[in-house]
């Protein structure tokens, strides 16, 4: 078994400007375990990311509750992610784990009382399980009342609209809809999404916009143009996540944590900002 290196991560710092309101949740964030190896076909894991170094980056953001996502090296083994939500607990954690088409029932049934909520779909590099196989996981996690978290380039949106109008179950739009590189706020794909938002089954999360923007921190202005369109259009439809710990860009261009959290601000009032960190995925995970 490969050692993995201890984190290095700052995990500490100055406190965010906005203040979170109780209940305050982080929707999107990796834990990397001590004893849990990558899979083939992910990427390898640079260095450990776990509970409580996790606990100490809520404790700064102001943070409650958390949303632990599969992370794309450990492909189709969910086993680090049921190990960190039995750690963190049901009151305070959900996840979202990778469920391939052929998952067995009674393994879904587990997973659920463990507090997994939603099965990822990926169509980018790494990605264990992709939109060709979205509507059948889809029909899988139905009767649990589980979403799925699917995430794409949203420059080749028209690619995947089909199948999300598909889509009969909760969806989230993952990572801000990812366009890769950034597109004016008033592109006909963003007219799209907001389109699917009116549906009612589709969320929308405002997560890691610094690996999509061109003008980057700390307000990345090109990213926050669509986020601020499609917050204003459906704010009961928008949840927040940290993506922490920042895996997807290499060390000189990891961002603040704090920063992450404070785009908020000037992207949505106080009381839409209560329903995109409290309300809203309360009402989606279950808390």
């Amino acid at each position: 078994m490969a050692l993995i290196p201890d984190n290095t991560r700052p995990l500490d710092g100055p406190k965010p400007a906005l203040a979170t309101p109780p209940g305050a949740t982080d929707c999107h964030i990796h834990l990397y375990l001590p004893g849990y190896e990558a899979q083939p076909g992910g990427p390898q894991i640079p260095e450990l990311a776990t509970v409580e170094h996790y606990r100490r980056v809520q404790e700064r953001l102001g943070l409650e509750r958390v949303v632990v996502t599969q992370p794309n090296a450990y492909q189709f083994d969910n086993s680090a992610l049921l190990e960190s939500l039995k750690i963190l607990g049901s009151s305070v954690a959900r996840g979202v784990a990778v469920v391939s088409p052929d998952t067995p029932v009674k393994k879904l049934e587990e997973w659920h009382a463990a507090g997994v909520r939603g099965a990822r779909i990926m169509n980018l590099p790494g990605g264990a399980v992709t939109t060709e196989q979205m509507h059948t996981v889809e029909r899988l996690i139905r009767p649990f009342g589980w979403h799925l978290m699917v995430q794409f380039n949203g420059v080749q949106l028209d690619d995947y609209l089909d199948g999300l109008h598909q889509i009969e179950s909760d969806y989230i739009i993952d990572h801000i809809g990812k366009f890769m590189p950034p597109v004016p706020a008033d592109d006909r794909r963003v007219d799209e999404i907001l389109r699917l938002l009116d549906r009612g089954n589709a969320w929308f999360k405002i997560c890691a916009g610094y690996e999509a923007s061109v003008t980057g921190g700390p307000h990345y202005e090109d990213i926050g143009a669509i986020a601020k369109r499609v917050i204003a259009h459906a704010p009961e439809r928008i949840i927040w996540g940290s993506n922490w710990p920042h895996v997807g860009v290499p060390r000189e261009q990891y961002p603040d944590d704090a920063e992450q959290l404070d785009v908020l601000l000037p992207w949505a009032s106080e009381p839409v900002r209560q329903k995109i960190l409290a309300e809203n995925p309360a009402r989606l995970y279950g808390f």
